[in-house]
């Protein structure tokens, strides 16, 4: 139970127990002033009804307001969950344009690896061409040196050979 309800419970006994402590004085007529005309009845009788008039428009203005808030907290829940509704589609509609951006970058990437791969590839075939070509330059060179040393060697042979002879 609320703390309000056990005050408004508490209240109503304590009322209870004054009108049964004073019934015989809640129940004696007397002459009542009503603006415009005077009536006999007994007072406490008409503040009890007048009491009890105040708390059931009280009770009824509480239902009211409680009726009012749970039709809101339901509307408002429902459009709590529309809106839950959209983020999600909105975030499954990000995620897949998410996922065919990445693919369509993957694949740019790829053909951008195969471009240079190719590329790679055929500057590795002219470097060895070229390669070759100076080896065999190198060779050919190393060959004619030495081809040209031994001439020299042999000429220097026949030089001496002849002058001794």
């Amino acid at each position: 139970m609320s703390i309000r309800a056990i005050v408004l419970i508490v209240a109503l006994l304590l009322v209870a127990g004054f009108v049964a402590l004073n019934l015989d004085e809640v129940f004696r007529p007397t002459a009542l002033n009503l603006a415009f005309t005077e009536v006999q009845a007994p007072v406490g009788l008409v503040l009890l009804g007048m009491l009890g008039m105040l708390l059931v428009l009280f009770l009824l203005l509480m239902v009211y307001g409680q009726t009012t808030h749970l039709m809101e907290v339901r509307r408002i829940s429902r459009e709590a969950a529309e809106q839950r509704q959209l983020a999600d589609k909105a975030e499954a509609s990000r995620f897949t344009e998410l996922k065919e951006y990445l693919r369509t970058e993957l694949a740019r990437l790829e053909e951008r690896q195969q471009a240079h791969t190719t590329t790679l590839q055929q500057q590795l075939e002219r470097t060895q061409i070229e390669m070759a070509r100076l080896f065999e330059q190198t060779g050919n060179s190393l060959s004619a040196s030495l081809g040209e040393i031994e001439d020299r060697l042999e000429r220097q042979d026949r030089v001496p050979r002849e002058t001794g002879n």
